[in-house]
């Protein structure tokens, strides 16, 4: 058996006041290969943020200053965070949510579609419908 020992021992980490949680799971269970970049870089800020019930009230343009992301990657990452099942959005309230049993697959942001391409709404509109009919997308 491994017997770990801190390499620095005075600096060992306290929690003192808020803290941030990710399940080991999130990790084991390929949450992490689910997401790109900046999806993982919103949802972890959003863990480090987000209080005791996954709650965030950060703003818009807060959060794009910070992640330093343009309006067109923070609406993408967090459209797709949300089609994930991993944070839920009320337009003004963010919640990191309990992990799902597994990641949640969704199509890619821009698909082929008769010589065009699906914009992420249509993307994003055609989960909700698809679950909605009681479709599995990610079968």
């Amino acid at each position: 058996m491994m017997v770990k020992k801190p390499l620095f021992p005075k600096r060992i980490r306290k929690i003192a006041g808020g803290f941030a949680f990710i399940e080991h799971r999130f990790l084991r269970k390929g949450f992490w290969e689910s997401l790109s970049h900046i999806e993982l870089l919103l949802y972890i800020f959003l863990v480090v943020v987000s209080d005791k019930n996954g709650l965030s009230y950060y703003g818009y343009d807060k959060i794009r200053r910070i992640l330093r992301v343009d309006a067109d990657q923070y609406i993408n990452a967090r459209n797709r965070l949300l089609a994930k099942d991993l944070i839920g959005f009320d337009g003004r309230v963010f919640q990191v949510l309990s992990l799902p049993d597994r990641p949640v697959i969704v199509k890619p942001v821009k698909e082929v579609r008769n010589g065009g391409w699906f914009s992420l709404g249509e993307t994003v509109q055609e989960i909700i419908r698809e679950k909605g009919r009681g479709i599995n997308p990610n079968s």
